[in-house]
Formats: structure tokens, sequence, C-alpha cells
């Protein structure tokens, strides 16, 4: 058994803290972004309003 110290980290983009490797996310480690699915949600809600913002500035020279 490994202690949590020796597996892998990243950081999350949304909250800035690190987060470790996890038993689930074994076959797509690669892919995973976010350290929890509140922090993805909050991500793409903040996306969504970007988008949602984005034609109101285009419109005003």
């Amino acid at each position: 058994m490994r202690k949590k110290s020796d597996l892998p980290t990243k950081t999350c983009p949304t909250c800035l803290r690190p987060f470790a490797w996890r038993r689930k996310w074994k076959l797509n480690w690669e892919h995973v972004v976010h350290c929890s699915e509140r922090c993805r949600r909050t991500a793409k809600s903040a996306k969504r309003d970007r988008i949602d913002a984005a034609p109101l500035e285009n419109l005003h020279p």
C-alpha cells in the first residue's frame, strides 16, 4: 500500500488547491482536471456566464 504523499498530484484550476490521485480515476487520470464535482460545476457555470456576456460586449463598439 502506498502513502498518500507518494501518489501523483495535480492542482485544481478552480480552487487552486492540490489534489491527489484517487482509485476511481485510475483509468482516466490524465483527463481529470478538477478536484471535485463542485469545482467542475463552478467552472462550468463561470464559463457559461462569460459566454452569455460576450455578445453584449460586442454590441457596443
